[in-house]
Parts: C-alpha cells; sequence; structure tokens
C-alpha cells in the first residue's frame, strides 16, 4: 500500500497519508484561497483512518472560522498542513505538503468565486457535487 510522507514548513511537524486519497482538485472558494495565500488551492480528499501525524503532534494548532472546515497548522512555523471536515468525513492534506504524491485533479469546486480561470478539460462545480452537498451545478471554463 503506498505511503505518503509530508511535513510543514520547518520539519517539526510530519505527516503520513497511506493508500490512496478518494478525491483530488482544486478549490477556488475565497476561505481556501486567503488561507492558502493563492489564488486556488490544491486539495487531496483522505479518509480520516489513512492520516496521521508521525511527529509534532504537540506543534499542531487548528483554527475554525466555519464548523465545515478544520484548518491545521504548525505553531512553529506557522506552515499549512490539513482540514478536517467533520460534516464530509474527509481530511484534505494540501498537495503540497505531500511531495511524493502524483497529484492528479480531476475536478474544480466552488469554481463560481475563481480569481484563475483554469482550462483544462476538468469539471468545474459551480459550488459542489450534489453528493458532497452542493447543487451540482456545473460551469463552462
Amino acid at each position: 500500500m503506498p505511503r505518503h510522507t509530508g511535513s510543514c514548513f520547518c520539519g517539526a511537524v510530519e505527516i503520513e497519508a497511506t493508500g490512496k486519497p478518494e478525491a483530488m482538485g482544486y478549490c477556488h472558494c475565497s476561505s481556501c484561497r486567503s488561507w492558502s495565500a493563492g489564488p486556488v488551492n490544491a486539495f487531496t480528499l483522505w479518509k480520516p483512518e489513512a492520516v496521521r501525524v508521525t511527529r509534532g503532534q504537540d506543534k499542531i494548532a487548528t483554527f475554525i472560522k466555519a464548523p465545515s472546515s478544520e484548518r491545521q497548522f504548525c505553531t512553529d512555523c506557522g506552515g499549512h498542513l490539513m482540514t478536517n471536515h467533520p460534516g464530509l468525513g474527509v481530511v484534505d492534506v494540501y498537495a503540497a505538503a505531500l511531495p511524493s504524491l502524483d497529484f492528479s485533479p480531476a475536478v474544480h469546486v466552488n469554481y463560481a468565486e475563481t480569481v484563475l480561470p483554469m482550462k483544462d478539460g476538468l469539471p468545474k462545480f459551480k459550488d459542489f457535487p450534489a453528493d458532497f452537498g452542493g447543487s451540482g451545478e456545473t460551469m463552462e471554463e
């Protein structure tokens, strides 16, 4: 079974994801953009049991702006690690935090909020797919 390891910016916190993600893609919502300090956030969604902290658990803090997203970061360097989505039953380990993972995005979510249009042929959901509580509506590139 594949294992992917990564760390925060300074290396004080190490994480491991085992197996393969449930989904990979891009989020364009304003919260993810603001949190990631970028025009788009690359996500990898995992079942919670597939992700574990292997070092530095005591250096992880959580910021909760909305109950649907529990964002975790390193208290030493501020490096972003992952977001727990309790209502969806998945953990988003930021794609950049797992350098050995072959990032293969399949979808864009919250594309109605995009500031960086991307023409890549992938489905672009206005908000979320219906099975994730969204409208299921897609948008044109």
